[in-house]
């Protein structure tokens, strides 16, 4: 069965589920794009990697890294193998240096240790063509991609009326803290205002 690699979009608010986060992954030679649902706490290990973020504690999938870099084994790739019920199946492949090992994974536990690990995504051509949309910038009037590809909500930032310097201590502030989706959001503002000057 023909594999595509995929690479993370970003993430946005889910518009179909409260409190749920959608992890938006595209075909690195192409326009699908996979929407999969995932928890507040998932998309936040998620955008802790993307935004280059440095949490005061390792978080789970960083404590998973550091173990892993200890006893040599690396991760060579995440594979979504699966499709059901609107549910996708990943499975991590492992090497010790002596062989190599499949362990079952949420996708998006597969996702966040993937960008830890610096490892490439695979999906099944048929989900893919299953469970892929194609967006037209006519289908989202609304939403902004940055230069690096994360998917910002659209509409008002609530940081807009502070300057950049406070800002900046916000995002250090909400680090410190571990309010790791305010320190994202704050970022957002900062990227977006990037972007007009």
């Amino acid at each position: 069965m023909k594999r595509v690699k995929l690479k993370v979009l970003g993430i946005s608010y889910s518009q179909t589920q409260s409190g749920a986060y959608a992890l938006i992954l595209i075909e690195e030679n192409g326009e699908k794009r996979i929407p999969i649902i995932i928890g507040g706490f998932e998309a936040q290990a998620i955008v802790i990697k993307l935004e280059n973020l440095e949490p005061p504690r390792p978080l789970t999938h960083d404590l998973f890294k550091s173990f892993a870099d200890k006893f040599d084994i690396s991760l060579i790739e995440v594979m979504i193998y699966k499709l059901e019920e609107g549910v996708f199946y990943s499975r991590l492949l492992c090497n010790n240096g002596e062989k190599e090992l499949s362990i079952d994974s949420r996708t998006s536990d597969a996702v966040a240790l993937a960008l830890r690990f610096g490892c490439p995504i695979y999906i099944n051509e048929d989900i893919l063509d299953k469970a892929g949309i194609t967006i037209t910038s006519a289908d989202t009037p609304a939403a902004s991609e940055s230069d690096d590809d994360h998917i910002y909500e659209a509409g008002d930032s609530k940081y807009r009326n502070y300057p950049d310097d406070e800002l900046q201590k916000m995002i250090d502030e909400a680090v410190r803290t571990e309010d790791y989706e305010r320190a994202a959001a704050i970022r957002d503002e900062l990227e977006k205002r990037k972007k007009k000057k």
